[in-house]
């Protein structure tokens, strides 16, 4: 950086040597300090984006937005009354199979008879009550006796069956399973409802060994789930960090519409990657990280993620930026909209000259809007796979959604403190995010599932 002098060079050296090394000192001095404000005015720039970084503009989650900073909802008058609108499938309670019938006829007619045609009476309604009956917790003893043999006077004593050993049956297994692992209930808490609710005192470290039953008469369903994964010709996949013992990992997520696999590893890395996918070679639907650009086969990148950077660069000072950010989420976000209506030939050639030239101009600027332009254009044909086979989503919204208990459980429990425990999370997570995707009730498969582990036999898997 130069400083330009409102002087000759000739008045320069005119200038006694004192006043020329004092300009010149000073000259050094304002040309230091004007590096500094630069250097200063870029660090406000970064730290202000990183400040007004938020659900919309960034990929954090909807629950880190400070409630003071949420917009405003826009109170545009409806012409549509609350509640259900006409034509609305309604949702009634459905009559199950009675335990008991109350049967009521008339009593008096407003006229005041109370005398009635026998054959005119027939039943107009049904009116259902349910009700939670008292729980009786069903306690087998078993009394084992022993006895002394008379041949060679050895004293035998008789054995459990292998399905009673643990000393608690499966569905109760299964329901603090559901308590715990579904619901994402701590310890303390399933033990204060077997206590309250059950009837029956169980400590924290019995629910634990309760739990890791439950774990391993899961392997064979979560070992399926990942099998069925990986022969499934699309996959939705996404990770987030966890923690085991304080130490940082991740938990991955391999999606589809038929089941949800999770994986816990140390590191978010391609080996992290290939040990998830192992030999799968189909269509990736993924965010723009490292790892999965290198995706050799089609891919689908998340256009949602793409839309909330677009945004982040609309709302920079910098008006060049702030002018390729909106005109880039504007597009992204019409071209988000054809998955839902798909575009005429000439609304598609329209879209792709507009945006095409929208990235090449600006490839060569400096700064955040020639990075993302170079982004685009390196992963431009990643961009619309949707179009051409309708199955694909443009975004990765389900792998998304499907992690999102995951991440709950994370900021609950602060992680695991064993590979015990990321069993657990792991086989849990993939279960019940299986059963949510195929609208199954996770309970009685868990019974199901214990009950075979706990008398030895292969489980009934044909529900996967």
């Amino acid at each position: 950086m130069e400083l330009k002098r409102p002087f000759s060079d000739e008045d320069f050296q005119a200038t006694p040597e004192p006043v020329r090394r004092y300009i010149v000192q000073l000259e050094n001095v304002v040309i230091k300090l004007l590096k500094e404000t630069e250097d200063l005015k870029k660090r406000v720039t970064e730290l202000e984006n990183r400040l007004n970084k938020n659900s919309q503009n960034s990929s954090k989650p909807p629950s880190s937005d400070p409630p003071y900073k949420k917009p405003p909802k826009k109170n545009k008058k409806s012409k549509r009354k609350r509640g259900g609108q006409k034509g609305h499938k309604g949702h009634q309670q459905k009559l199950m199979e009675p335990t008991s019938k109350n049967i009521l006829f008339p009593e008096t007619c407003s006229c005041g008879g109370s005398s009635f045609d026998p054959e005119s009476i027939k039943p107009f309604y049904t009116h259902q009550v349910i009700e939670l009956p008292e729980i009786q917790m069903d306690i087998l003893h078993f009394i084992l006796n022993q006895g002394k043999c008379t041949q060679c006077g050895n004293v035998v004593k008789a054995r459990l069956p292998k399905e009673h050993q643990t000393g608690y049956g499966p569905r109760l297994s299964a329901l603090i399973a559901e308590v715990s692992g579904i619901q994402g209930n701590s310890r303390e808490t399933v033990r204060t409802f077997c206590q309250s609710v059950l009837g029956f005192s169980i400590s924290s470290g019995t629910i634990q060994k309760v739990i890791d039953r439950a774990s391993r008469a899961l392997k064979p369903a979560y070992d399926k789930i990942g099998n069925i994964a990986r022969n499934n010709e699309i996959n939705y996949i996404d990770e987030t960090s966890w923690f085991q013992q304080g130490a940082l990992n991740w938990l991955w997520v391999m999606v589809n519409n038929t089941v949800a696999y999770f994986m816990i590893h140390k590191n978010r890395s391609k080996q992290a990657f290939l040990e998830l996918i192992q030999d799968w070679e189909g269509i990736l639907v993924s965010d723009n990280y490292g790892v999965y650009q290198k995706w050799a086969n089609l891919k689908q990148t998340c256009l949602a993620h793409l839309i909330r950077k677009a945004k982040a660069l609309g709302e920079r000072k910098d008006p060049t930026t702030k002018q390729f950010g909106q005109q880039i989420a504007k597009e992204l976000q019409l071209l988000c909209h054809w998955a839902k209506v798909f575009p005429d030939d000439q609304e598609w050639r329209d879209f792709y000259q507009r945006f095409t030239d929208l990235i090449f101009d600006h490839q060569e600027v400096k700064g955040e809007t020639g990075t993302m332009a170079r982004s685009l254009i390196r992963h431009i044909e990643s961009l619309w796979l949707f179009l051409d086979i309708v199955e694909v989503e443009p975004t990765n919204n389900l792998a998304e959604r499907v992690l999102r208990y995951g991440v709950l459980w994370r900021k609950r429990s602060k992680g695991t403190q064993s590979q015990k425990g990321n069993h657990w999370v792991e086989r849990i997570l993939s279960f019940k995010q299986t059963c949510s995707i195929r609208s199954l009730d996770s309970f009685p498969l868990l019974v199901e599932l214990l009950d075979s582990y706990f008398k030895e036999q292969e489980p009934d898997l044909s529900w996967i």
